[in-house]
């Protein structure tokens, strides 16, 4: 399987920001492992547009699970891939803890996403309570039972582990706990999916950047990152893509 280097820009980025896109591309023409960044729902066309024909990709960072209607404010995954998205992130916890999302909403949006063609990103991660009351992997285990559709396969499925007491806090899990989460998930996901479980991404987000990124990477059950913050800039993305890409 080819790794997965994502940014999620979150609700961060302007026209001025293709700047970085235009920066990046150029940093890292030809990567050894895929590139992805999920930018605001304003800048999807925008960027598909200037990475047309290299090897950056556009994903999204969310989706309504159905594919129209009377749903104000809200994309559907059709929309979305019509403006140039390959990819969509789901169940984020900003989302889960902003918004109320539940492990049956996301898993609805994932099977809207993967309809329409789209690969989902489904994000899954403990508190630091739930950690330090030892819940992690039952906690995780919850969410991925609750959503990942079971029509997943390798190719329009895709589960990353974040910490959400790791998320922008400059705070990491010890490489043990990292490898310990992700070969959890690689067994939970072959309860579910069977032998596609194999080649499901995992990536690993929280706090990634140019200076762990090559011992996280060297993990095994970890096919990449989502990445936050440090995705912004292609100076702090491009060497986090180029680490994964010599791992």
């Amino acid at each position: 399987m080819r790794k997965l280097a994502a940014g999620n820009w979150k609700m961060n980025g302007t026209v001025a920001s293709l700047a970085e896109v235009q920066a990046l591309i150029a940093a890292q023409p030809a990567p050894a492992c895929e590139m992805l960044l999920c930018p605001p729902a304003t800048l999807i066309s925008a960027i598909a547009t200037a990475a047309h024909g290299s090897a950056l990709m556009v994903g999204a960072q969310g989706c309504h699970a159905k594919p129209s209607g009377a749903h104000t404010g809200d994309l559907s995954a059709p929309m979305l891939a019509d403006a140039g998205a390959s990819h969509v992130i789901l169940g984020h916890s900003e989302r889960r803890a902003d918004h109320g999302e539940t492990d049956a909403q996301v898993r609805a949006k994932a099977e809207a996403a993967q309809a329409a063609g789209l690969v989902a990103i489904v994000c899954v991660g403990e508190t630091e309570a739930q950690r330090d009351a030892g819940e992690t992997l039952a906690v995780i285990g919850a969410q991925i039972d609750g959503s990942v559709p079971t029509t997943s396969t390798a190719a329009n499925l895709v589960i990353a582990y974040e910490p959400v007491w790791a998320i922008g806090t400059g705070r990491t899990p010890t490489l043990s706990q990292i490898a310990e989460v992700h070969a959890f998930l690689r067994a939970r996901l072959a309860d579910h999916i069977g032998a596609q479980a194999a080649q499901v991404r995992l990536l690993y987000g929280g706090s990634v950047k140019p200076s762990n990124a090559a011992e996280i990477f060297a993990l095994p059950d970890v096919d990449g990152a989502l990445v936050g913050g440090a995705s912004l800039k292609a100076a702090d993305f491009a060497p986090i893509v180029a680490a994964l890409s010599a791992a």
